[in-house]
């Protein structure tokens, strides 16, 4: 009986853990910049990079060629509906063009790096 008992006691800590493990999860896609963007004081060349974001730590990272070119950290805001493609907004600044938000395809959320007066 004790073998039994252990046995679901052992399954239902690996179900939790796994479950944890599904709630955190990357998102990640890529996008295509036309122009220089400054992410979080990087700058950031024109070109087409991977954008992947982590629900866990609310990092936002810029990967090109495997390697981690800007991080930076983001807060998740609702949008008015899901977005049909993988975007991003920018602002023009004092130190030129930012990284303000991006939305990955069919989120309902925006993830906010910076300002939230920004144009595409």
């Amino acid at each position: 009986m004790m073998f039994f008992v252990n046995r679901i006691v052992l399954a239902l800590v690996i179900g939790a853990m796994a479950g944890s493990l599904a709630l955190g999860k990357n998102k990640r896609d890529s996008i295509t910049f036309p122009e220089n963007v400054k992410i979080n004081g990087t700058l950031v060349k024109s070109g087409t990079y991977d954008v992947s974001f982590d629900d866990k730590t609310n990092e936002l990272a810029i990967i090109k060629g495997g390697k981690v070119v800007a991080k930076v950290t983001g807060t998740l805001e609702k949008r008015a509906e899901k977005a049909r493609r993988t975007e991003y907004r920018t602002a023009n600044g004092t130190e030129g063009t930012q990284l303000v938000r991006v939305a990955f395809s069919g989120s309902d959320q925006d993830i906010v790096v910076g300002s939230s007066s920004a144009s595409n």
